[in-house]
């Protein structure tokens, strides 16, 4: 099998096993009871938490973890909305972000909240003056993602957060698809909220972590006992968020060897498909992106059928957000990028990633411009 769709999850690394596996056998205990074995467990989450603020340039006490990057997006939305509904109730936003922040603010517009959904231009790059246009006395929040999920565009968001901070508005990043692909640190961001979800970055599933900067105005979305510094109820997925850790600290280590291998690998892919295969465009290409995502359109061609063709060829893509997957309508990343409906109906994604190797890439390339013919030879009968 080859798999080409990291974006959507990525495979746990060994390292990140064994780190989860240590702590399932010999660290069982609630980190909240207050004998020998629940303190035992205490250390060992504020140890993890310990790493992954060391990794990424920030406190310990300001990693809040949770269960899943959706649920931090949705904590930085919803609980800075309601810390600071007195103050205003205008959120500003991109029309490309992922579903978990487009869908949590659909359901704040509906608890009486305005929201603005910035344009991005035909790069998939959020639209500047446009974001700064929109903010007013009444704006008491801006999110943009780092990273788009669909094409790998990253956003100018060190210079969104310099207008956020001018009018002193609270500001949220979605990392989630930039961890571990690009080099970053959470000072340079600018950010005083930002999303992280260990599945994309060779971790577990369900576990993730919102970057919460001192002082940031934030309630609860999940109410109970008083864990993660009463941000966050709900005993603690402890083997989850050692390996979360674990994670992260390689995922820093290796970013920006890991990056210039699969920028070379992801520029080869795509000259050779270009060669390869007649009429098909990069969507995004022109733009800084991260180093493994590659989002090709192929005219006159159902992205489906392309991927049904690799999968028999045991070559794993997707069309896009693995969260839309089954979803009829085409891609709005895509269509806000002015892509025609038909056109972002023909785009697949390939996500490259640690195990992604030249041959791997070979014989895609060869599977590809077989299966793309043979979809046309039928379309044009």
């Amino acid at each position: 099998m080859i798999y080409l769709d990291h974006n959507a999850t990525t495979p746990l690394h060994p390292q990140v096993l064994e780190a989860m596996l240590v702590c399932l056998q010999e660290h069982w205990g609630n980190p909240s009871s207050p004998h020998s074995l629940g303190n035992q467990a205490r250390m060992v989450m504020q140890q993890a938490r310990a790493r992954i603020a060391e990794s990424l340039g920030c406190e310990p006490s300001e990693v809040v973890f949770c269960s899943s990057g959706t649920e931090a997006d949705n904590l930085a939305l919803r609980g800075v909305a309601g810390a600071l509904r007195s103050r205003g109730n205008h959120i500003v936003t991109t029309a490309i972000e992922h579903h978990a922040v487009l869908h949590t603010c659909d359901a704040l517009e509906e608890e009486g909240f305005r929201v603005t959904r910035v344009p991005v231009d035909r790069q998939g790059v959020v639209d500047l003056e446009s974001l700064e246009r929109s903010l007013t006395d009444q704006t008491i929040l801006v999110s943009v993602m780092h990273a788009n999920n669909e094409t790998g565009v990253l956003q100018p968001v060190e210079e969104v957060a310099r207008m956020a901070a001018r009018r002193e508005i609270p500001f949220h990043v979605d990392a989630v698809q930039t961890a571990g692909k690009f080099p970053f640190r959470l000072p340079e961001l600018g950010a005083g909220l930002v999303s992280l979800s260990g599945h994309k970055l060779y971790g577990p599933r369900g576990a993730a972590a919102l970057f919460v900067r001192e002082g940031t105005p934030l309630r609860p979305i999940l109410t109970g006992g008083s864990h993660e510094h009463d941000l966050r109820a709900g005993t603690e997925n402890l083997a989850g968020l050692v390996g979360l850790a674990k994670a992260v600290e390689l995922a820093v280590q290796d970013a920006a060897e890991e990056g210039r291998r699969l920028t070379g690998l992801r520029d080869e892919l795509e000259a050779r498909l270009s060669s390869s295969i007649p009429e098909i465009r990069i969507n995004g290409a022109q733009a800084r992106r991260v180093p493994n995502t590659s989002n090709v359109t192929f005219p006159g061609v159902d992205g489906e059928s392309i991927i049904l063709g690799l999968d028999l060829a045991g070559i794993c893509v997707s069309t896009g957000s693995a969260c839309s997957t089954g979803e009829p309508e085409p891609s709005h990343v895509l269509r806000e990028m002015g892509v025609s409906r038909r056109d972002a109906q023909g785009s697949i994604r390939l996500s490259l990633g640690r195990g992604t190797r030249q041959e791997d890439l070979d014989l895609t390339v060869q599977v590809l411009a077989d299966t793309v013919a043979r979809l046309r030879r039928i379309t044009s009968i």
